[in-house]
């Protein structure tokens, strides 16, 4: 791994509580522990720019001007204010490569900032945008029969998944979190395409931090309570277990958002626990017997390797990314219907041995999971990625007029 390569990152989410930010800010420590030349440019309450060994961050602040995409982020429609700022602060450090979180308001700026210096793009995909649109499209039109609906948000998808692979066709090297991503990813751009998988810590996500003992089979998610996550599933799983006769169990749902309210009013057996960070996450995730994912549009899914670290096998779905997280009937089972997500919980409830086989499993698959590969195959990408650069700027150079008249002698 070239020890000496700088990097300039440009990621929408740092400081938020979701996966992009968690991946930036362990990818910004991994640079910060190797020592490796690292500029990270995100969103921030004000304008700072901050130095931590080879780590510098540049936190650029949003306005009111946008519109909101969750709870804690927004797209800011005069990001490109800081266009002169971050310019000044990207050619001081001279980057070899740009890597870009995706079509978000940081990511226009470090596309713009790319463009002015020219300077090689490696792009990363996080998020799948365009099934997000679809889903908050249909939620915001409830008053339209449901085919006319289903149109709508089915042109809003298409035209969004076009536009955003217009922007991706901007990189050199592409970043995706499973295979099915990587295969779309290829097959739009026909460039290298590198596999960036989670890492988890497993000192922190551990059985170990188990602490109840009562009886009740305990059932969890952990995330945001958002449309896109699909988290109205769970009170449908439950009243799906009450009328299967389950009654010793419960679930607890960690985080907030949106869909609080409404799955507070109609989920009986529930406790809500709010957002959780560190220790107490730990301590939540080692409590729970089952976790339950539900979402179809997540590209990986952190939290589904957070809760197999904590020995709790998962159940997910067959859309999405965290189906290739789940070593299926081993590590935990994917629902291939929202139907599929009660099959499955009723059998690891009255399959107890099956269940304990799995919780084994769960931890050891998750012990393999480590961020330094992570990151090094991410090294491995920016590298190509300035070779390929080096190698374009090396075939426009022209031949200076002694190697010319040679040629032409010879």
């Amino acid at each position: 791994m070239k020890t000496d390569l700088k990097i300039a990152f440009f990621t929408d989410s740092y400081t938020e509580v979701n996966g992009v930010a968690h991946t930036s800010r362990m990818l910004a420590a991994f640079a910060r522990k190797r020592e490796l030349p690292f500029l990270c440019v995100h969103a921030g309450d004000k304008v700072e720019l901050f130095q931590e060994g080879s780590l510098q961050r540049l936190a650029l602040p949003r306005t009111r001007f946008g519109f909101k995409l969750d709870a804690d982020l927004r797209f800011d429609l005069l990001m490109m204010r800081h266009a002169r700022r971050a310019l000044k602060i990207v050619r001081q450090f001279n980057p070899d490569v740009i890597h870009i979180t995706g079509p978000s308001d940081i990511g226009l700026l470090g596309m713009y900032v790319a463009h002015k210096l020219k300077l090689p793009v490696v792009m990363s995909w996080h998020t799948n945008v365009h099934e997000y649109a679809k889903q908050r499209l249909e939620k915001l039109l409830p008053f339209l029969p449901d085919v006319r609906q289903f149109s709508l948000a089915g042109s809003a998808e298409q035209l969004s998944l076009k536009l955003t692979l217009l922007f991706y066709k901007l990189g050199k090297v592409f970043l995706a979190p499973n295979e099915e991503l990587g295969e779309m990813l290829h097959r739009a751009t026909n460039r290298p395409v590198f596999m960036m998988r989670r890492g988890v810590d497993t000192n922190l996500f551990s059985p170990a931090k188990r602490q109840r003992k009562d009886g009740l089979f305990t059932i969890g998610y952990v995330g945001r309570l958002t449309p896109e996550k699909n988290v109205r599933m769970l009170a449908e799983l439950e009243k799906g277990l009450l009328s299967a006769g389950v009654k010793d169990f419960r679930f607890v749902i960690v985080g907030t958002g949106s869909e609080r309210a409404w799955m507070e009013q109609q989920m009986q057996a529930t406790s809500f626990a709010g957002v959780l960070k560190g220790e107490a996450l730990a301590r939540a995730y080692a409590n729970l017997d089952l976790f339950i994912f539900p979402s179809r549009t997540d590209t990986f899914g952190n939290v589904v390797l957070e809760a197999q670290a904590s020995g709790v096998p998962a159940i997910v779905s067959d859309q999405g990314g965290p189906k290739f997280i789940i070593r299926d009937g081993k590590t935990g089972l994917v629902a291939r219907s929202n139907s599929g997500f009660l099959k499955a919980t009723l059998s690891l409830i009255s399959q107890p041995e099956l269940h304990a086989q799995m919780r084994e499993a769960a931890r050891e698959v998750a012990n393999q999971a480590s961020w330094d590969n992570v990151f090094e195959t991410v090294w491995q990408a920016y590298e190509l990625c300035a070779q390929r650069a080096a190698a374009e700027r090396a075939v426009r150079q022209p031949l200076p007029p002694s190697a010319v008249r040679q040629d032409a002698i010879s």
